[in-house]
Order: C-alpha cells, then sequence, then structure tokens
C-alpha cells in the first residue's frame, strides 16, 4: 500500500525546508531509524530518520528545492513491486493563487474611490513595494555617444605623432567627430609611462544589470523576524565606552599559563552577573497577551555568522559558569552551530542576547532585538585611544557597549545602570574570575 513522506517540521519557526541531500535512492528500502534525506531549516541543517519501513518509489522534491512543512516529499511502498499509478499523496496542497480582479470601466470611477478610501484594519502595516530599476539599455561606457570602448578612434596624423612623442592617447578626450581624436588634441596629453590614468575595457553588463537569489530558509525566517522586530519594537539605544587595559593585561596573563580566553568570554561573563543585577534587563515582551515576560535563569544567546545567515547558539545558566566554562561552551555551541548540527534545546529561547563584531575591526554598531526579549548588546572592537588619567594624556585601549532595549519594558535609566555595571567589571576584570 502507497503511502506519502511529507516535510517535517524540525523547529518551532521551521515553515519550510531545503532538500540537501537524499541519503536513499529511488528503488532502495528504508528501514525504521534509517537517515532517509539532510534538510536544511531556518535553524540549521539536519538528518531526518525514517519513522516507517518502507521502499522508497518516488522522489517529489528533488535536492536543492525546497517546499513548505506538511507537503508531500516522496511515496513509498509496503511492498517493492506496488503500483503507484493514479496515487495521490497526502499532506499539504498549495492554495492556488487569487484570479486577477477584471478591470473597472472607466466610467465607474465612484467605487474605486471608495473602496481607496476605506481605512485599513488597526494596527496593519503593508510592506512598500522595493524593486531594482531595470538596467540602463543606452549607455556609453567611455563618454560620448558613438564611442567604443576599447578601441580609441584617433586620426592617422594624430596616431603617427601621438608614436613620435611618446604621448598616451587614453588620456586624451578627442574633439573630433564621435570623440575622434585629432592632432589638436595631442597638446592635452600626458606622456606615455609605466603607470598611468588608462582606460578599462567596458565591461560586460550594462549598468544596473542584475540577478536574482532564492532566500535559504535560515535567511527567510532572519529576514521576517527582524523586520518584524525593527517594525514593532519601540527601540531604544544606550553607549557606554569602556577602558580596555587591565583586561587586555588579564587576558595576557592568563596566556601565559596556557588559559587562553578570548575578550568575548569576558563580556559573556560580565553581562551575566550584570543580569544578575539587573533582572529587569533580563526580560522579553509578549506581544500576544500584552505582558511582561520576567525570565528566571540567565540564559545568554551568542550570535554566530554563518554562510546562510545567523543563528544565535544559547549558553544556559550563565550566570552559574565560570570564565572558563563560558569560554569552551561558547567554542563548542559556535563549532556546531557552523556543521549545522545545533540541537533544538541549543538555540531555542533565550533571554538575552550578545553581538560581537570587534573581531571584524568594527568600533561600535547596534543591533536589532531579537524578540521576545527585550534587550541585546553590541559589542565593538578595542582601540588605542588617548585618555586621561591622574590628569596626565596617556596612551590607553577602549571598548564600546551599545544596548539596544524594548522600551515597552526598559526605560533609559534600566539601560544606563546595566550598561554602568558591565563598565564595572570590565574595567575590573579580576572581579570575572571569582566564582
Amino acid at each position: 500500500m502507497p503511502f506519502t513522506l511529507t516535510m517535517p517540521k524540525l523547529s518551532p519557526t521551521m515553515e519550510e525546508g531545503t532538500i540537501v541531500k537524499w541519503r536513499k535512492k529511488e528503488g532502495e528500502f528504508a528501514k525504521a531509524g534509517d537517515v532517509l534525506f539532510e534538510v536544511a531549516t531556518d535553524k540549521a541543517t539536519v538528518e531526518h530518520n525514517a519513522l516507517d519501513e518502507g521502499w522508497l518509489r518516488k522522489i517529489l522534491i528533488k535536492e536543492g528545492e525546497s517546499t513548505v512543512v506538511n507537503q508531500p516529499i516522496a511515496i513509498f511502498t509496503e511492498k517493492k513491486d506496488e503500483s503507484i499509478e493514479g496515487y495521490q499523496p497526502e499532506g499539504v496542497v498549495t492554495k492556488p493563487s487569487k484570479p486577477e480582479a477584471a478591470p473597472v470601466p472607466a466610467k465607474e470611477e465612484a467605487p474605486a474611490k471608495e473602496a481607496a478610501s476605506t481605512p485599513k484594519a488597526a494596527g496593519a502595516m503593508q510592506q512598500p513595494a522595493f524593486v531594482p530599476e531595470s538596467p540602463l539599455a543606452k549607455y556609453s561606457f567611455l563618454g560620448p555617444q558613438g564611442e567604443v570602448a576599447g578601441r580609441i578612434p584617433t586620426s592617422p596624423l594624430a596616431k603617427k605623432i601621438a608614436k613620435e612623442r611618446g604621448i598616451d592617447l587614453t588620456t586624451i578626450k578627442g574633439s573630433g567627430p564621435n570623440g575622434r581624436i585629432m592632432s589638436r588634441d595631442l597638446d592635452l596629453a600626458q606622456p606615455a609611462a609605466v603607470v598611468t590614468f588608462g582606460r578599462r575595457e567596458a565591461p560586460a553588463f550594462m549598468p544596473g544589470t542584475y540577478e536574482e537569489a532564492p532566500l535559504s530558509p535560515m535567511r527567510k525566517v532572519i529576514a521576517q523576524r527582524l523586520q518584524e522586530s525593527k517594525t514593532f519594537v519601540p527601540h531604544f539605544y544606550c553607549t557606554q565606552e569602556i577602558l580596555a587595559d587591565k583586561m587586555v593585561s588579564l587576558r595576557a596573563e592568563l596566556a601565559t599559563a596556557g588559559l587562553k580566553v578570548s575578550f568575548n568570554d569576558f563580556i559573556m561573563r560580565a553581562s551575566a552577573l550584570a543580569l544578575r543585577e539587573h533582572p529587569n534587563v533580563n526580560s522579553g515582551f509578549n506581544s500576544v497577551n500584552n505582558s511582561l515576560i520576567r525570565f528566571k535563569t540567565i540564559d545568554i544567546a551568542v550570535a554566530v555568522s554563518l554562510e546562510t545567515g545567523l543563528i544565535t547558539p544559547i549558553v544556559r545558566h550563565a550566570d552559574y559558569k565560570n570564565l572558563g566554562q563560558l569560554s569552551q561552551e561558547v567554542k563548542l555551541l559556535a563549532a556546531r552551530a557552523r556543521e549545522g548540527k545545533l540541537s533544538r534545546e541549543e538555540y531555542v529561547g533565550g533571554s538575552f542576547t550578545v553581538s560581537n563584531l570587534g573581531m571584524f575591526g568594527i568600533s561600535e554598531f547596534v543591533a536589532i532585538i531579537n524578540p521576545p526579549q527585550a534587550a541585546i548588546l553590541a559589542i565593538g572592537g578595542i582601540e588605542d585611544k588617548p585618555i586621561v588619567k591622574d590628569g596626565q594624556v596617556v596612551p590607553g585601549k577602549t571598548m564600546k557597549l551599545t544596548l539596544s532595549a524594548d522600551h515597552r519594558v526598559l526605560d533609559g535609566a534600566d539601560g544606563a545602570k546595566f550598561l554602568k555595571t558591565l563598565q564595572k567589571y570590565l574595567e575590573n576584570p579580576s572581579l570575572l574570575l571569582l566564582s
């Protein structure tokens, strides 16, 4: 008897998946527990195991193709030679597109105006249509119309004189017909040399040429969630510059003893302790119930950049872990994220997020809140900067921290107090070594 395999829902936010690789081929037998295929979800690339045994008779979604959750992706049969002719796969059936409305005759303008004036539902917002312009149809790479890219139109006399004098014709704009260089133009030329302002060959594409690429499942969710966050969450920002000299020195001292930690590890530890002192920052907002969320555990998400997008694995009970434990766990989670092997409990939830671009040499930036969390901390790089110490201007090292906060949950004073506590710990990093 034929039966259908549908796209499984492998994460709470998964709406569609992309088949990366089929591990079984058509005609092969799959036992319960065998790996059937690898699928890229909005969070990671995971293997899916067969729940029932059967013969894989037809693959409906090929490698590289995407489909929504519960959409048929393959047909199985209980026996090897069962006919599947006429069998209709079970699962979600995509809805046909709505037929276009018939055009309204010109004389019937009143109903159209009435419809246009109908107010939208309260709170409803429609995304504007942002589309690229069409590539230019007419364009001359070198300038005047008729001038041919890669060839310099020159009169025979001008060519002869230019060769005798060692003149670089690419530095001249001709005054003759269609930009032709004439002998009278040679006085404006530069001498030929090894290094010149020579013209390049014309590019292969017209200005404005583009191609479109589909979003990965992960990138689709990122686009949707962050657009919603920036649209509906009232962000405010606080920035604090800290002195990082002691943190740099302590890190170097620990390295001499074989204890290698990153600046991000210091920040994770400081954030965990600061959240313990300011539990209101360790909060969120439930937009369905219009209520505050007070998290009872400090679970810090760490932004990890992948080729396909961004994921935030979570360090659970971060305030109960010392600097070394945090360092090891963050490294392990980041490696598993890049391999696409995070399990659900390693990325679902979180009460606060840390995003660090300091390793890329970025001095400061602001991050978008990841709902339902109420705050995210953006970390810039350490920079050499003159500072005032004991009334004297001396060389120093500084770092900028920027907190993005949800104004429905926190006020400016809350953010300021939290950053000041972070400053206390990071400017006195020996406190972070205490259990």
